[in-house]
């Protein structure tokens, strides 16, 4: 089941393990469980701390159990884990054996100290890189407290359960039978959702920290360059952000990052994190921002308000929140989101497999989500608003190539249809003929481009029509001491790399703000 090379690196990872864990597999005759029992038998001699057993009796076959000896751990795979889950595996291994995880001592013993039984079922597939995030999250959880029980499950394995409960987006969770969320999430919006005194305690801290020089809202490429460029200056700097990595969480394969030959979203939000951390930056993330009020003279401290009541200073404060899928904003979208309606091809690609879908937007992403699709699913159909596809003609000559995909042009869609319970279907009007059209399918994918995050922000500083914060070139914003950076800005070409150099400037926008701005007294 895994070659040598990968043996060889399991084996190093393994001597980590401080205390003997014990997999308990439950199997059937289905060639799922004879590989399931493959990769236990290449684990299981791998580390002297691993023992293997092959009498489990839950329901669920194949599945395995990941336990410290003589505990009673809630950790299960439902599924093989390879893929993106491989680096989930490890870790539930490395953690079950005592190896301490990357986790603050507050998050802990947060975690420690819930109250009440929680079972968690989280619907994954092999290909999805948000589902390791959700996946990860809720293994650490049940490795940390007995109450905590996780089973990850692969959709494509456990397709009867798939059907009866309606899924049609990964990582869909379950919890105590119900459901609990859908898409990416990190164990602070879980411990969120699941304490209800976190909110006020968390409020509680945050109310104690001291003003910073430099305040950064939002986490990704930008945020994280604004934060590294400013701490570097050797003043105060904060960042706050509902998560680190911003959109390149939700990008599969990032090939354009100068010096950087080819990685992946995930793991390039990682990197962004562990370098801001590796500076005297004071990181808060799950912390959603509903307000900036501006300082009241030049000099005093602005005031970014968050959702859980507290409130953060700043002499200056850098924007940087970026965008997020723009809809589609027709009848149906909202009602089938995640019930067939899906904006990630690579993660929620897999749950169509050998059925129709549609692809909405003929640009890059659009394009590329269809040539993705095509090697899935049954047949793919692309519906583009303008009387062209936008995308690179390397991309449009590879999809045009593709026997399994139709391409729309000039086709306006107005509707997209279901049975009640999931997509059926969409319609769309041709623009030169008006004829109206319908596409019988099984699920839509909207890739038509980005929105600003700045509803918060309307009517504190100025945007564009398209709600875009309109700066200089020196990234300050109608309101002195702020400053904005990244995809939220007017800036043209929403890129990572033009991100990080825009964070770069804004901060030293900021600071030069600062030598030139005398604090305000009082």
């Amino acid at each position: 089941m895994l070659d040598a090379n990968l043996k060889t690196q399991l084996k190093a990872y393994l001597e980590r393990l401080q205390q003997p864990i014990e997999l308990v597999a439950s199997l059937d005759d289905r060639p799922a469980s004879a590989e399931m029992r493959a990769l236990l038998e290449d684990i299981a001699p791998l580390s002297a701390l691993i023992s293997v057993r092959y009498d489990g009796k839950d329901e669920r076959r194949p599945s395995f159990s990941i336990s410290r000896a003589g505990a009673d751990m809630g950790v299960r795979f439902a599924a093989i884990p390879m893929g993106h889950e491989f680096t989930s595996l490890v870790l539930a291994l490395l953690q079950a054996g005592g190896h301490p995880p990357k986790l603050d001592a507050d998050t802990i013993a947060q975690i420690q100290g819930l109250e009440g039984d929680f079972v968690f079922e989280t619907y994954m597939s092999l290909t999805c890189h948000n589902c390791p995030d959700v996946v990860q999250a809720l293994n650490l959880m049940a490795v940390l407290n007995p109450r905590v029980r996780h089973v990850a499950i692969d959709g494509g394995l456990f397709k009867a359960e798939v059907d009866a409960r309606q899924i049609m987006a990964v990582p869909t969770v379950f919890l105590n039978g119900q459901p609990f969320g859908s898409g990416r999430m990190e164990i602070g919006e879980i411990l969120a959702k699941i304490d209800t005194g976190a909110a006020a305690r968390d409020a509680a801290k945050l109310a104690k920290k001291e003003p910073y020089e430099v305040l950064i809202v939002g986490g990704g490429p930008a945020g994280a360059a604004a934060a590294i460029y400013a701490a570097r200056k050797g003043i105060r700097t904060g960042i706050v952000a509902e998560r680190f990595g911003g959109q390149t969480l939700d990008t599969l394969a990032i090939e354009n990052f100068v010096s950087v030959m080819e990685t992946e979203g995930p793991k390039f939000a990682a990197a962004l994190e562990a370098h801001v951390r590796a500076y005297a930056v004071d990181v808060n993330v799950g912390q959603q921002v509903q307000a900036v009020v501006p300082a009241p003279q030049p000099g005093a401290h602005a005031t970014v308000k968050l959702a859980n009541g507290a409130e953060l200073k700043g002499r200056t404060v850098i924007l940087a929140t970026g965008a997020r899928w723009r809809n589609v904003n027709v009848p149906g979208e909202q009602e089938y989101k995640t019930r067939g309606v899906a904006y990630c091809p690579h993660c929620d690609g897999p749950l169509f497999k050998g059925k129709k879908v549609a692809v909405i937007g003929g640009g890059n992403s659009g394009v590329e989500a269809a040539i993705d699709l095509a090697g899935v699913v049954e047949h793919v159909t692309l519906i583009e608003f303008l009387d062209q596809l936008k995308a690179d003609a390397v991309l449009v000559d590879k999809l045009k190539s593709l026997p399994n995909v139709t391409i729309h042009t000039n086709a306006q869609t107005t509707e997209i249809t279901g049975d009640g319970q999931k997509v059926n279907g969409l319609r769309y009007k041709d623009r030169v003929s008006g004829a109206e059209h319908h596409v019988e399918l099984a699920g839509v994918f909207v890739q038509i481009g980005l929105v600003p995050n700045t509803e918060f922000l309307k009517g504190t500083l100025e945007l564009s029509r398209f709600g875009e914060i309109v700066i200089d070139p020196k990234c300050a914003t109608s309101v002195p001491g702020i400053f904005a950076a990244g995809d939220v800005t007017t800036v043209p070409y929403k890129q990572i790399i033009i991100a990080t150099g825009e964070g770069a400037k804004a901060a030293l926008s900021a600071f030069d703000y600062l030598i030139r701005t005398p604090a305000a007294q009082g």
